[in-house]
């Protein structure tokens, strides 16, 4: 779950780092009645889930409240990469001597937790790691260890600060792991972590990612989801239970499994198609979950076929044939319908395909060929 940088920034504020005063605003007279209680120039930001709000024009300087409230008015209800902007965070605006990057994500090549500093702060890492690899620090934490004052103090060294910065620089480090570690994240950063005229270090931006498998423990995070910000399928995904990514291709996928839905995209793309999707419906899935699977991939205009892959483990192959063609009985007039093709292995795979044939949709036991068949129907389809 990715968080908003308000809401980043006011769990990294419990940890004591340094940041700028500011509130969300959700129309422009609320941006400049911010302005005027902050009584300073101040910065108005678009606050959407993505990178490149800059470039976008969703980052501005305001120099009185009326102001503020001008060019709030104007990255109100932009599009940035497709998401709506519906808030802008109101902030002081801070002189910046310089730019650095501070963040931390869970390897799990490593099994740590790896800190990662640039001196190249206010880029997008990725930038960096493509143009100059050379230039991102990086010291891994061991999580029962915990994070050792001399990690910190390296990574501050080698970011050419000076004694005194350095400390500051450690305490933000540590801060940062401490909100890691106990909310649960995944990755947290601070872009730019600025460095001001007077050599103070202040956090300007934040990122922060949620591991969703934890939030049962944190009901005041899962509170925090922007479920308007959200893609509608993977929305209606997560509360029918199922594990769905969206991707860019046309071929939808519904997978039992993981790793087999792994296998199912590279098969798909080695034969010549692209994948619209990661689906797992998990061991076990009865006809009711593949019927709302199934739904799912045909409200993706994207989406040009179908391929059903079902190992029948715990899951049985005739289960998954009663939801597919329940499902297909069920849907409406106005629901649109695309090739659909399956492969099922495994327990009542006989029973399952009787199923699936009687109701004529192709049915298959390689996977091989139903990849193929999948690819051949999808660029049929787009033609």
């Amino acid at each position: 779950m990715n968080l908003h940088e308000y809401q980043a920034k006011d769990l990294l504020r419990q940890h004591a780092i340094p940041i700028p005063p500011g509130e969300v605003a959700a129309t422009p007279a609320e941006a400049g009645a911010i302005a005027r209680r902050l009584g300073r120039p101040v910065v108005v930001k678009a606050q959407v889930l993505t990178g490149g709000r800059g470039k976008a024009g969703g980052v501005k300087l305001a120099a009185t409240p009326a102001e503020a409230e001008s060019v709030s008015a104007s990255i109100l209800g932009m599009t940035i990469r497709g998401h709506i902007v519906r808030r802008v965070l109101v902030a002081e605006a801070a002189e910046i001597a310089r730019e650095l990057y501070l963040g931390a994500i869970v390897d799990r090549s490593s099994k740590s937790i790896v800190f990662m500093a640039s001196a190249e702060g206010g880029v997008e890492i990725e930038e960096v790691a493509r143009a100059a690899p050379e230039k991102i620090l990086r010291r891994s934490v061991d999580p029962y260890l915990g994070f050792a004052e001399f990690q910190a103090r390296e990574l501050g060294f080698g970011l050419g600060l000076d004694a005194g910065q350095v400390r500051a620089f450690a305490a933000i480090a540590r801060g940062l792991y401490d909100t890691l570690c106990q909310n649960d994240a995944t990755l947290l950063e601070i872009n730019p972590l600025a460095i001001t005229p007077t050599g103070d270090l202040l956090a300007l931006d934040a990122k922060m990612v949620i591991d969703d498998s934890a939030l049962h423990r944190h009901p005041e995070l899962e509170a925090l989801r922007d479920v308007e910000a959200e893609d509608p399928i993977e929305a209606r995904a997560r509360q029918e239970g199922i594990s769905y990514v969206k991707l860019d291709g046309t071929i939808g996928c519904v997978v039992n499994g993981a790793g087999l839905a792994m296998a199912t995209m590279d098969v798909i793309k080695l034969y010549g198609g692209e994948p619209a999707n990661f689906l797992d419906i998990g061991g076990g899935a009865r006809a009711e979950r593949v019927a709302a699977a199934l739904e799912l991939l045909l409200s993706d205009s994207k989406v040009k076929a179908i391929l059903f892959n079902i190992f029948g483990g715990i899951t049985r192959c005739d289960e998954v044939a009663r939801g597919i063609v329940t499902a297909l009985q069920s849907l409406g007039e106005g629901m649109r319908r695309v090739p659909i093709i399956v492969r099922l292995v495994g327990v009542n795979e006989a029973e399952g395909r009787a199923i699936l044939q009687a109701a004529r949709i192709t049915a298959l036991s390689s996977m091989t060929e139903a990849a193929q068949a999948a690819v051949d129907a999808a660029r049929e389809a787009g033609r």
